[in-house]
């Protein structure tokens, strides 16, 4: 039985519509995802700029190279005297940023000077041997140094970083690689897992860290090397803070605060406010301008000018 002209060119044209529908929406995905992934995946580090800065577009100010946001020199340096309260108010207060502070740390060559930085960040992984050798077969493509993938990742670092690692628990350095950070950063580290030999990172002066476990094996836990590298500047979790390329952290005897890029300024400049009141709240008990139920509590009009006209004039 044969088939009208007329219903065979319904049917051919039915299923031709179905295939360009079907596939214009499968092709142009994935031309997206293919135009995406070539870039994505040129480099190990798995972020495009592009979409570093998309993650980080709330700051607006100067960048890397690669796109990590570049909180000024200066901003880092007044930061040394913020404490985590001072800057746990701004944050919270700015933005509902609740759990960027962490704690129960174990600090080593803890000085009086407070560890301050912009956050480079890596994410490592327990091996799996076929992503690993993808991984290995990137990293030579890329022409990293070494087969040690801790390796990439501080060969990254810049002056006045800070290396933010989450290591699943492992060890991530030792002496050696401790000394090879220090001379690319100048500054110190924060690791979610461990280090060994720690007798020998006393010894470099000004390398300081936060990590959460020492043990004398490499890169290891359980004594069986198991990481790989799995991500450089990109989100990764310490605690339960979600840590940004470009963040600042901020050490203090309590812990970690980890401060978006876009409310360093804000948190700096509080907490310099808080400390010219407490100044002059300390000079004015002093003279006996004023009582402590006055200054310790919402000050009046009257008290703020006052406080305003010796800031001016102590400017």
């Amino acid at each position: 039985m044969q088939i009208s002209m007329h219903i065979k060119k319904r049917f051919i044209h039915s299923i031709k519509y179905s295939y360009l529908t079907f596939n214009r929406s499968v092709w142009v995905g994935l031309f997206l995802t293919l135009a995406f992934a070539g870039e994505a995946f040129s480099q190990l580090n798995m972020y495009t700029r592009e979409q570093r800065i998309l993650y980080t577009s709330a700051w607006e100010g100067e960048r890397f190279e690669d796109g990590r946001p570049k909180v000024s020199k200066s901003i880092l340096e007044r930061m040394k005297n913020v404490t985590a309260e001072e800057a746990w108010s701004v944050i919270y207060r700015e933005g509902g940023f609740k759990d960027h502070f962490e704690g129960d740390w174990k600090e080593f060559n803890a000085s009086p000077d407070r560890m301050v930085g912009r956050v480079v960040t890596a994410s490592f992984l327990p091996t799996r041997p076929d992503v690993r050798a993808v991984v290995d077969a990137q990293g030579k493509a890329e022409e990293r140094s070494g087969t040690g993938h801790n390796s990439w990742v501080i060969d990254t670092l810049q002056p006045g970083d800070v290396l933010v690692v989450d290591m699943s628990g492992y060890n991530f350095l030792g002496d050696r690689l401790a000394t090879a950070i220090y001379a690319k950063s100048e500054n110190g580290i924060v690791i979610e897992g461990g280090l060994r030999d720690l007798s020998g990172i006393q010894e470099i002066e000004g390398f300081k860290g936060y990590v959460r476990r020492f043990h004398p094996s490499a890169i290891t836990r359980g004594g069986v090397r198991n990481t790989m590298l799995m991500g450089i500047n990109v989100p990764i979790r310490i605690g339960d803070t979600t840590v940004m390329p470009g963040d600042i952290v901020l050490g203090d005897p309590e812990g970690l605060m980890f401060i978006p890029p876009q409310l360093a300024e804000k948190v700096v400049e509080s907490s310099e406010d808080v400390r010219r009141r407490d100044q002059w709240s300390a000079l004015m008990l002093q003279r006996g301008t004023y009582t402590p139920g006055q200054l310790d509590t919402t000050w009046t009009e009257e008290i703020e000018a006052d406080f305003a006209r010796w800031v001016e004039r102590n400017k």
